[in-house]
């Protein structure tokens, strides 16, 4: 699913609501049971989300809703995603590197 998130600095709990198709409440309980969800707390004491906050609710519901996860699943879902991202970056970096070293020893070779 596509959804069209505005292009804001920070949304307000009511946005974000109504963005993800989810009630305040329910965002407030997930604060509380996934630390990576962290509003922003202002002078005016109300809360703030950045856009980044808001592709994680969206991707916490898909997670909850869709796939069929539990709270603690998707807590572990979402933990080991980085993970996931991190290694294919080293192993990227890895295969360029290697590529650049091959390049190098063909140029000393005199290839």
């Amino acid at each position: 699913m596509v959804y069209s998130i505005p292009d804001k600095r920070y949304f307000t709990i009511g946005e974000v609501s109504r963005l993800c198709g989810i009630k305040a409440h329910v965002l407030r309980y997930w604060e509380q049971e996934f630390p990576e969800l962290q509003a922003i707390d202002r002078r005016s004491k109300r809360r703030y989300y950045q856009k980044k906050d808001v592709l994680l609710v969206l991707r916490i519901r898909e997670l909850l809703r869709d796939d069929g996860f539990t709270i603690s699943g998707a807590r572990l879902k979402l933990s080991e995603t980085p993970l996931k991202i991190k290694t294919k970056l080293v192993s990227d970096r890895t295969a360029s590197e290697q590529s650049k070293l091959m390049e190098i020893l063909s140029i000393l070779r005199g290839e």
